[in-house]
């Protein structure tokens, strides 16, 4: 296996344009230009801003990305080849993407027969000059063309002599680049490698690959092409595209930076990779999957107890590469498959400082245990597991105790003439703060809500400064979807007070007393680290 040298390797994102397929994802305008920007960053060559032809948005995108000064990538317009029976110099495709302004145009054109009979219904001829025509126009109006071979693989099991006269077809027009593409995501590594190959000695030009991932491979696909001889590289950022996604520019850099020795982007650009992956998640609305390979909160998480003690005596035992090279750290985790060294490492790792002998470990440790028997997890709940191992210590006191809480719900039409009508609560709830006793009445527009708020105006009492406190978010999770509406649940908070992010967690059949314990962790632990500096200032 011979391997191209790095300096000729070119990433290539389509997240702006082939990413935005992935049900569920939309972005606005200027969240493409953040993207944009964003992704240049990472030291990307190429970035495909979308489809100018196609809808509005994209042909506003290319005006306003002319402005947006780009430290390394070169912005790219898509587009299909001209129309069937057509002129490439009068096609409202072609001239779409000559009116984006960008210095290279990537068009996609047919590389399968039976696409071309099938869909196109022209003839193979036709989708041959189709293609050439494209390109060599373009190529007149002193664009660089890059042409993305639809259905390459598909069309090269079925008929490889057609398939390769579309990329001789293209390359003879002045392509710089055939970029083969597994359309339907069901090629294997093998095909992949006898295609690419296949390819090489069909043109001149440079080979590009672009993978789909139904089948789970496109990012081994991806690393297969360029070993047999792709210098082009087509992903997404975490994977995104249309069914189940691309082939992920978050593992396909790390992959050949840190796997194949191939030096695409620096060490300072590959550490930006985690930051990156967060930031589009934000962007798009979306939860960036924990399990998701190098950049998710998950992908150097250790639970096991083994793992655990090999790791806290060589770091790095359970990792295949350094965390922080990609911008992501290693994680202990706390659960029922844990050991004593667990519950120390992790208290480490928030930065808690408490000496536990062996004896306190494992009182905590059994804690932990019997907690998450009744359907607590602390995985996602680091406030959480710190109150559980500080409540264990003696002579620890817990700043509020709440004695006694009613809450009383009701539905009434609206008072304006309509038929809508709306939910209100009302909590009533008696709160011990030390010495002081609370009796408040505060409403909300749910039980939770009305709970929350009868709290937050029991402890201001108080601790005045209690009211920069509130719910970032709140997630409930049934535990077992068998029992039915008997079901226990887990609810999940996270809280801010505008400078710190904290999360916490209950659990019970009652799910505004799961929501009360996740509340009650919520503002203790405020009160634990910062409750006293607020008192003080107050």
């Amino acid at each position: 296996m011979t391997l191209p040298d790095a300096t000729a390797i070119r990433l290539y994102d389509t997240t702006l344009r082939d990413g935005l397929g992935m049900e569920g994802l939309s972005l606005s305008l200027q969240d493409k230009l953040l993207l944009l920007e964003k992704i240049d960053e990472l030291g990307v060559h190429y970035i495909e801003g979308g489809y100018p032809g196609s809808n509005p948005k994209d042909a506003e995108f290319f005006e306003r990305a002319a402005e947006v000064e780009l430290k390394h990538a070169q912005l790219v317009a898509f587009g299909s080849t001209r129309r069937a029976g057509g002129d490439a110099a009068s096609d409202e495709a072609l001239r779409a993407v000559l009116d984006a302004q960008t210095e290279v145009i990537t068009l996609v054109g047919k590389s399968s027969q039976r696409q071309v009979v099938d869909v196109l219904q022209t003839t193979e001829e036709e989708n041959l000059s189709m293609i050439a025509d494209s390109v060599e126009y373009l190529r007149a109006q002193g664009r660089e063309v890059v042409f993305d071979a639809e259905h390459f693989f598909d069309g090269f099991r079925e008929d490889p002599a057609y398939s390769l006269s579309t990329l001789r077809a293209a390359a003879r027009a002045g392509a710089s680049t055939v970029t083969l593409c597994d359309t339907n995501g069901g090629a294997t590594p093998d095909e992949v490698r006898a295609g690419v190959e296949a390819a090489r000695e069909a043109v001149d030009c440079a080979i590009g690959i672009h993978c789909h991932n139904d089948t789970d491979m496109a990012v081994a696909n991806t690393l297969i092409g360029v070993q047999a001889g792709a210098s082009q590289v087509q992903a997404c950022v975490n994977g995104w595209g249309e069914r189940t996604g691309n082939a992920s520019m978050m593992s396909v850099i790390p992959n050949l930076k840190l796997k194949l020795g191939l030096d695409v982007v620096t060490d300072e650009q590959l550490e930006r990779l985690t930051e990156t992956a967060l930031f589009a998640t934000e962007l798009a609305n979306l939860n960036l999957d924990p399990q998701q390979p190098y950049v998710g909160s998950g992908a150097f998480a250790h639970k096991a107890g083994l793992h655990v003690a090999a790791i806290t005596k060589s770091p790095g035992s359970y990792t295949h590469v350094d965390p922080s090279a990609v911008g992501n750290s290693e994680r202990v985790l706390v659960s029922e498959l844990s050991g004593r060294r667990n519950v120390v490492e992790k208290l480490r790792e928030q930065g808690v400082e408490i000496e536990l002998s062996d004896a306190a470990a494992t009182r905590a440790l059994e804690q932990v245990k019997a907690q998450e028997a009744s359907g607590y997890q602390f995985e996602s709940a680091e406030a959480s597991f710190e109150l559980l191992v500080r409540r264990l210590e003696d002579g620890y006191v817990q700043p509020f105790d709440l004695e006694d809480f009613l809450i009383v719900q009701r539905r009434r039409h609206v008072a304006n003439g309509s038929d809508r009508v709306e939910m209100q609560a009302e909590a009533t709830v008696k709160l011990r703060i030390g010495d002081h006793q609370a009796h408040v009445v505060a409403d909300g527009n749910g039980p939770v809500s009305a709970l929350d708020a009868a709290v937050r105006k029991a402890l201001s009492e108080v601790y005045p400064e209690i009211a920069a406190v509130h719910l970032v978010d709140y997630k409930v999770r049934i535990i077992d979807s068998g029992a039915g509406a008997d079901a226990a649940v887990r609810v999940l908070i996270e809280s801010s007070d505008r400078f710190h992010l904290w999360r916490t967690v209950g659990a019970s059949t009652d799910v505004v007393e799961a929501s009360w314990l996740a509340l009650q962790d919520a503002y203790e632990y405020w009160l634990l680290h910062w409750g006293q500096t607020a008192e003080s200032t107050s």
